[in-house]
């Protein structure tokens, strides 16, 4: 089993901002791989469903950010998994808005979502890093994970989460280089090497040949004067 975390704020006020691409992702796949509706349990929201050929619980905290440890840990406990199990999807700044990186055990980066599930159940758990840029200067980056994606932001937002959701299965059986696969054919989908052919001219029509006339002399000399 398996425990898919999507980090974010609850409430309608915070559904759009960049620090939620967490729960952004983890509604994707609960979407398209029809998991169950989500219903309130370990401090948070849950969906459960099968991901290939494992059962996965997805999970979005309601603790807010900062607390997001206190969810993750009730619910790996009670699941009796280990942190291996457990994967987070996260707003990542010092990535490119787009990119995305799989990455097992580490610090938080600072990270409060990260910060708290590290105090929480270690540090040994998988994070999906989903790059949103970085505002330019650290006093700036409250406001800015805060505030909603830009309308310029939605194409690749929308590519973003269908590759997860493509590569979800990958991910769950422990295959991240097919996870990041799926999810780079969707970002940067690979161009055609073939040329678009030239449309082709139509034959030119072939010169009309006269019939050979098989006319004797005298015949033509007699046809001339009908």
């Amino acid at each position: 089993m398996r425990l898919f975390v999507g980090l974010g704020n609850p409430g309608a006020k915070y559904a759009g901002n960049r620090h939620n691409i967490g729960f952004m992702a983890v509604d994707r796949i609960a979407a398209d791989h029809g998991f169950t509706p989500w219903r309130s349990k370990f401090q948070g929201a849950i969906a459960e469903g099968r991901l290939g050929s494992e059962k996965v619980v997805l999970l979005k905290p309601q603790t807010f950010m900062n607390l997001s440890g206190q969810s993750v840990g009730e619910a790996m406990r009670f699941l009796k998994l280990e942190p291996s199990d457990v994967v987070v999807f996260h707003d990542e700044l010092d990535l490119a808005p787009g990119k995305c990186r799989v990455k097992q055990g580490g610090g938080h980066a600072g990270h409060n979502g990260l910060r708290s599930i590290h105090a929480h159940i270690g540090e040994s758990y998988g994070r999906v890093r989903l790059g949103i840029g970085h505002p330019g200067h650290k006093d700036l980056v409250a406001s800015y994970v805060l505030h909603d994606f830009a309308k310029a932001d939605e194409a690749w937002l929308d590519d973003l989460m269908r590759g997860i959701s493509d590569g979800a299965p990958a991910l769950a059986a422990g295959d991240t280089a097919g996870f990041q696969n799926a999810v780079a054919l969707r970002v940067n989908p690979p161009r055609s090497s073939k040329s678009p052919k030239a449309e082709e001219s139509p034959p030119e029509p072939k010169p009309e040949v006269e019939p050979e006339d098989r006319r004797s002399p005298l015949q033509k000399l007699v046809d001339k004067f009908r």
